[in-house]
């Protein structure tokens, strides 16, 4: 009897195993594939559907308008981030003039903008305060909104539509970005793809601020400080030579587009609250 009853358990188990194998080939494998697929649809589909579309704005004027007015509040934020951390370094310029000490949250905070400005802090003296000042600085608003305008094909590139990228800034490493469709064969740049606009809008500034190509960017802006006066987008975009390979060709666009859309530029200008 006992034998016979658990000849009958054995069976029973082995159905169960059976059934849970057949269950396991049928149902998992499916689940293994689909679920890459609608991961890949959804982070395709987020920028896509983030970024209002200019190109179907009814007139040019509208379109402008309208990405000016798009962008120029993200532009504004990463310039107050800005002011913010220059004048802290001006406030730490000033205890050092006056032979203070820093306090532990005040060398915590230098240590973090030197970091985001790559920027080696040697020593804490006053020369080596004022060149970093040099890096930590505004850019004008103007600036960026007409360079954003010429590299996104005015928000409408694919870029800035599905990777956010609104300055066409690369990236190189494998998988890093977009592959472009024109890329120059033997060249391995992608472009760079962001979480959002404004991750983007920072990343453009930041490059401007402390990559080796602008140098003379800012330097051309520190003069005019040293002067006494405000830096202008007219006046910085000569420092913007090496952003294209075109070079002079790609200043001269850069400064027409400024002269034909002042109009645009002026009213964004008065159509924006205070901050």
């Amino acid at each position: 009897m006992k034998t016979g009853k658990l000849g009958r358990i054995t069976i029973v188990l082995g159905c169960v195993i059976i059934l849970f194998v057949i269950v396991r080939l049928m149902f998992i494998p499916s689940l293994l594939i689909e679920e890459p697929r609608s991961q890949k649809l959804e982070k395709n589909a987020v920028p896509v559907s983030s970024i209002p579309d200019f190109a179907k704005m009814a007139t040019v004027s509208e379109k402008k308008r309208a990405f000016f007015h798009y962008l120029s509040p993200l532009v504004h934020q990463q310039n107050a981030i800005i002011n913010d951390e220059r004048q802290f370094l001006f406030s730490i310029r000033s205890e050092l003039t006056q032979g203070r000490s820093l306090t532990e949250a005040e060398e915590f905070r230098l240590n973090q903008i030197t970091e985001k400005y790559q920027f080696t802090l040697r020593s804490l003296t006053l020369p080596i305060i004022d060149s970093l000042l040099v890096r930590v600085d505004t850019i004008p608003e103007p600036l960026v909104l007409i360079q954003a305008a010429k590299e996104s094909g005015w928000g409408s590139s694919r870029f800035a539509r599905e990777g956010f990228n609104f300055f066409g800034q690369w990236c190189y490493k494998k998988g890093c970005g977009l592959i472009p469709r024109s890329r120059t064969q033997g060249l391995s740049h992608e472009v760079a793809v962001f979480s959002s606009v404004e991750a983007s809008v920072a990343a453009y500034m930041r490059n401007l601020n402390t990559n080796a190509a602008y140098q003379s960017f800012r330097k051309i802006r520190a003069d005019l400080r040293s002067q006494g006066e405000t830096p202008t987008a007219k006046e910085l975009v000569y420092g913007l030579i090496n952003y294209s390979e075109r070079q002079q060709a790609y200043i001269n666009e850069l400064l027409g587009l400024l002269r034909h859309n002042k109009k645009y530029l002026v009213d964004n200008y008065e159509t924006k609250p205070a901050a």
